[in-house]
């Protein structure tokens, strides 16, 4: 079994849609356009599980930059998910992402 992993979609594909594209290669498990969670909008990626791996293959070859309602598609084996450290802002001195006024930052006030 391989997830694949589909990027720069129209806002208009659904699930369906995109199960139906990948179903020309082969037996398609699951097909889900992810959305945001607010507006239920298309986020414009989705996954494809594909039960066959060389089928598999052959549709991300194939579909991988090909054009699928009016946008050129990116298809790849979908990579796992990786773990992001908790209470991480991006700034590796810590505190907090406003600035520590001990550092010479500054501090939001609400």
């Amino acid at each position: 079994m391989k997830n694949i992993f589909v990027s720069n979609l129209s806002f208009r594909i659904n699930d369906e849609d995109l199960k139906q594209a990948f179903a020309d290669y082969g037996a398609v498990n699951s097909a889900k356009v992810i959305k945001d969670n607010f507006s239920g909008r298309s986020r414009g990626f989705g996954f494809v599980e594909m039960t066959n791996d060389e089928e598999a293959d052959k549709a991300i070859e194939e579909l991988n930059n090909a054009e699928f309602d009016g946008k050129v598609i990116t298809v790849s084996v979908a990579r796992p998910k990786t773990e992001h450290k908790p209470g991480g802002s991006g700034d590796s001195r810590g505190g907090n992402r406003f600035g520590d006024k001990s550092r010479g930052g500054f501090k939001k006030r609400f």
